[in-house]
Parts: structure tokens; C-alpha cells; sequence
């Protein structure tokens, strides 16, 4: 996507070419680790070792280790960016879109778990992560309100709680589910997927299909 948008620049690539070596290497030593424990016990020393490559080359690319968790996460960043463009767009069968929204999210945290279970570390000790975190949360919110209205507006949705609010509160559902999810939590997937669907087709659209 050309335009860089709130959570994108939560990761420090600091105009870094992506594709440097070191900087891989560094994201793939704190992947490695965080395999084998929690963010709070990897420390800069044993990712830096890990990567061959010097302290300074890890503060170099990186602030700290909630940014390099930022930016091992940016796929699912770019995952969610898709999904909100799928969401907005309001083409085709609103179920079958929004579940297919859903099943994109969880896949990406499927793919990564226990990177996202890092990001989730990250962000409750960290308050530039967090304060970054609810920065998206916040356009991401917009841009789903604004959907809502277009759709209330064109009759295809039904009327409610003020839309602001409303997309507030589905996409707070969409990060509990998903953090319970990666955390382990009950219920299965599918049937967080089926229940997810559910609330937001009869908190948006009124159960129609």
C-alpha cells in the first residue's frame, strides 16, 4: 500500500532497507528465542549474540525490544491492514465478507503465535507501544465507522449505536478473541470465528444476510 498508516509506523525501519542482513538477522535470532521463552527473558545481549552481530548494531535498527517485536510483527500488520480494506470496501455478502475478514486475522496469528503473544508482552509494559497500538486501534475504528455510516446510509445496514462506538467496540471483541485465542483460551478457533461473525452481522446488519 502506498500510504503509510498509524500502526505502520510503529516499527522502527527508521528508512532502513528491509531486506538488510543484519537487521534480518537480528529478527530472526528474536524470533528463534522467543520459541523458547517470553519477551521479558530475552535480553538485547543474547539477540545481538545470537545474530552475530554487536550491541550497538541491535540499538542501530532498533530502540528496544518491544520495537524488533513490532517489527517481527509486521506481516500481521499488513494482515490487518488488509482485512480493514476488505471490511470498508462493503462488496459482495456482508457474512461471507466479514468472515472472511476474521479468518484472515486469525491466520495470521496462526502463523506467528508466539510472536504475538511477545507484542501482546510488549504492550502492556511498554508505553510507546501501547500508546502506538491504540493509534491504530483508533484509525482502524475510523475507517470501520465510517463504513457502518455508508452502509447505514445506503440502506443496507440497519440503525444502532452510534457508529464510532459501535466499530469501537466490535474491533475490542476482535482483540480479546484474538488474544485469548493466542494465549491458548477456550473456545476452539471455529467457533470464535462462527461467534465473531454472528455479533458483528447483528450489531451492523441486523442478522440479514
Amino acid at each position: 500500500m502506498s500510504e503509510e498508516r498509524a500502526w505502520a509506523r510503529l516499527v522502527d525501519r527508521r528508512s532502513v532497507n528491509r531486506g538488510d542482513q543484519r537487521r534480518s538477522a537480528l529478527l530472526q535470532a528474536l524470533d528463534d528465542l522467543l520459541r523458547e521463552k517470553t519477551l521479558d527473558q530475552v535480553n538485547v545481549a543474547e539477540i545481538s549474540r545470537r545474530a552475530g552481530v554487536t550491541r550497538s548494531a541491535f540499538y542501530f535498527y532498533f530502540e528496544s525490544k518491544a520495537a524488533a517485536v513490532l517489527a517481527l510483527m509486521a506481516d500481521l500488520y499488513d494482515a490487518a491492514s488488509d482485512a480493514t480494506d476488505l471490511l470498508v470496501k462493503a462488496e459482495g455478502d456482508p457474512g461471507e465478507r466479514i468472515r472472511q475478514v476474521l479468518d484472515s486475522l486469525f491466520d495470521s496469528v496462526d502463523a506467528s503465535p508466539h510472536t504475538y503473544r511477545a507484542l501482546l508482552e510488549a504492550r502492556a509494559a511498554n508505553p510507546q507501544v501501547r500508546e502506538g497500538w491504540d493509534a491504530g486501534r483508533a484509525e482502524f475504528a475510523g475507517m470501520v465507522a465510517e463504513m457502518i455510516e455508508r452502509e447505514r446510509a445506503a440502506g443496507h445496514a440497519t440503525d444502532g449505536p452510534d457508529a464510532a462506538g459501535l466499530a469501537a467496540v466490535l474491533l475490542d471483541l476482535n482483540d480479546h478473541a484474538l488474544e485469548r485465542h493466542a494465549l491458548g483460551g477456550e473456545p476452539p478457533r471455529e467457533q470464535r470465528v462462527d461467534a465473531l461473525t454472528h455479533v458483528w452481522m447483528t450489531s451492523v446488519y441486523g442478522g440479514i444476510a
